[in-house]
């Protein structure tokens, strides 16, 4: 379990991120077309994970465009946007932002992947949903950086993240 804050007043996750150097957990998610989606969707891609509350937030809504910003120049890669937003939200997001560079997945019918990563809230106003998170994976899906915002209104490390991608 981490401990990070909100607006400052503490919060629990379920626990903690995937060890940098072990597989990655599959995942259920679902895409804009309400198609479930798994690790194995993305296969010989390296992966980059941007897990968030909601992209209806400042925060999240700007991580997004700073992402969908580099995720055209890398074909090799999957930008994916993950949060507890319907797909319906995500994708009106995306086309009124023009943020289509990006993967937006939904964990609207499973809240494994919140577990199973580390980052579900257990306490606070957004328990039930994600803290934010950056996770990288390479293409064989080996974790290769992880960053867990010790509060959820701060921005991830960009440059960190992007760099392990390459």
């Amino acid at each position: 379990m981490a401990d990070i804050t909100h607006r400052g007043n503490p919060v629990h996750t379920s626990g903690n991120l995937p060890a940098v150097g072990s597989c990655a957990p599959d995942f259920r998610l679902t895409d804009a077309d309400l198609k479930d989606l798994s690790l194995a969707d993305f296969r010989g891609k390296k992966k980059l994970l941007n897990i968030f509350p909601s992209i209806d937030t400042p925060t999240c809504a700007l991580s997004t465009r700073k992402f969908n910003a580099h995720a055209a120049s890398r074909p090799d890669a999957a930008i994916i946007m993950v949060s507890a937003d319907l797909p319906f939200a995500q994708k009106h997001f995306c086309t009124a932002e023009d943020t289509n560079n990006v993967k937006t997945l939904s964990m609207m019918r499973d809240r494994k992947f919140a577990e199973d990563y580390g980052v579900l809230l257990l306490d606070g106003l957004y328990r039930g949903i994600t803290a934010r998170a950056v996770v990288v994976v390479d293409e064989n899906d080996k974790v290769v950086y992880t960053e867990l915002l010790p509060e959820i209104r701060q921005e991830p490390n960009y440059d960190k993240a992007l760099a392990a991608l390459k």
